[in-house]
C-alpha cells in the first residue's frame, strides 16, 4: 500500500485532549461550498499592489500570479485543521519523542539551494541542541522539508489513533479564506496591520495568534510563513500558500497566490499546519 493511500484511511477517532499542549489546537471547517482560486480582476489587484510596494512591475512582468485556479465554486466535505501553523514547542514534543532531526540546516546544503537569504539568516531559527532557541517556542517552526512535515502527521496518527495529514491545497484555501472568495481572509483590501508581513516587520516570525483569526477562526493564514500542503505541482515539488514575514506587498500572501517548492527543501520562510479527518460520526 502507498503512502498516500495509507494517510487517507479511517481510523478510530480518538479525542485530541485539550490539555495537551503538545498536540495542535484544532479548528473545525464545515462541510459546504466556497470559492477556490482568482479571477482576473483579483490577479490584477495582486499585481498593482506589488508595483505600489516594489516601485517596478517584476510580478506582472514575470507573470507570477497567472498560474492561479481560474476561480470556481467547489463542494468540500467537513474537515480539522489546526488552528495555527504547527509551532516549535508542538514540532519539540515529535522530536523529543521520535527522535527525527531538528530543524536545521547546514551551510552546505543551505547554499546550494540558491536563495536570496545567506547562511547566517537561518542561525535564529535552526535549533540547538535538539531544542528551539529560547523564545520562539510559541512561534511557527520552520527549516522543515515536506517530508520533515509529513513524518510530524505519521505520529500524530500514531499518538492519537486519528487519521492525520496535510491539508491539500483546496482544503487549505478553504480554510483560511472562508466561502465568500474574498482576496484576503478579512476581505477585498489589503490591510498590512493584519498579518505579519515585511511590510511592518518585524522581518522574523512572531508568536502565533498575534493578529486577528480569520473566516472560519484560523491564525496567520497570511504572512508569517509559507505552509507545506499535500498537493504535488510536479514530481518532487510540492504547493506551498500563505506568504511569509519576508513579503512585501502582499499579492502573494493571498489565499488564492500559489507556488511549489521541491520536497527536501528546508526554508526559514516555510511551514506547515495539519489537517486531521474529521469523523463520521460527527453530524
Amino acid at each position: 500500500m502507498g503512502l498516500a493511500a495509507a494517510m487517507f484511511l479511517s481510523s478510530q477517532s480518538l479525542p485530541v485532549r485539550a490539555d495537551d499542549l503538545s498536540l495542535p489546537e484544532m479548528t473545525l471547517v464545515p462541510a459546504g461550498w466556497y470559492w477556490q482560486g482568482s479571477d482576473e480582476i483579483e490577479r490584477d489587484y495582486a499585481y498593482r499592489i506589488d508595483e505600489q510596494i516594489y516601485g517596478e512591475d517584476m510580478a506582472r512582468r514575470n507573470r507570477w500570479y497567472d498560474s492561479e485556479i481560474a476561480k470556481w465554486r467547489i463542494y468540500l466535505p467537513k474537515f480539522e485543521i489546526s488552528t495555527t501553523p504547527v509551532t516549535n514547542a508542538q514540532y519539540a514534543a515529535f522530536i523529543k519523542d521520535t527522535g527525527h532531526p531538528a530543524p536545521g540546516v547546514t551551510r552546505e546544503i543551505w547554499d546550494s539551494y540558491g536563495l536570496v537569504h545567506g547562511f547566517e539568516a537561518t542561525r535564529p531559527f535552526a535549533w540547538k541542541d535538539g531544542r528551539p532557541r529560547a523564545g520562539r517556542e510559541n512561534h511557527p517552526v520552520v527549516l522543515v522539508s515536506w517530508q520533515d512535515a509529513m513524518a510530524y502527521t505519521r505520529w500524530l496518527g500514531e499518538k492519537t489513533g486519528d487519521t492525520w495529514r496535510l491539508p491539500n491545497e483546496a482544503e487549505w484555501e478553504k480554510a483560511v479564506r472562508g466561502p465568500d472568495g474574498t482576496f484576503y481572509p478579512w476581505g477585498n483590501i489589503y490591510d498590512p496591520t493584519r498579518l505579519n508581513s515585511a511590510d511592518r516587520g518585524p522581518f522574523d516570525t512572531m508568536p502565533v495568534k498575534s493578529f486577528p483569526a480569520g473566516p472560519y477562526g484560523l491564525y496567520d493564514g497570511a504572512g508569517q510563513v509559507f505552509e507545506w500542503t499535500l498537493t504535488q505541482q510536479q514530481p518532487g515539488a510540492r504547493i506551498v500558500k500563505g506568504g511569509s514575514w519576508d513579503d512585501r506587498g502582499c499579492g502573494v500572501c493571498r489565499p488564492a497566490a500559489r507556488h511549489s517548492r521541491p520536497e527536501h527543501l528546508r526554508h526559514i520562510l516555510i511551514g506547515f499546519r495539519v489537517l486531521r479527518v474529521a469523523p463520521h460520526k460527527d453530524k
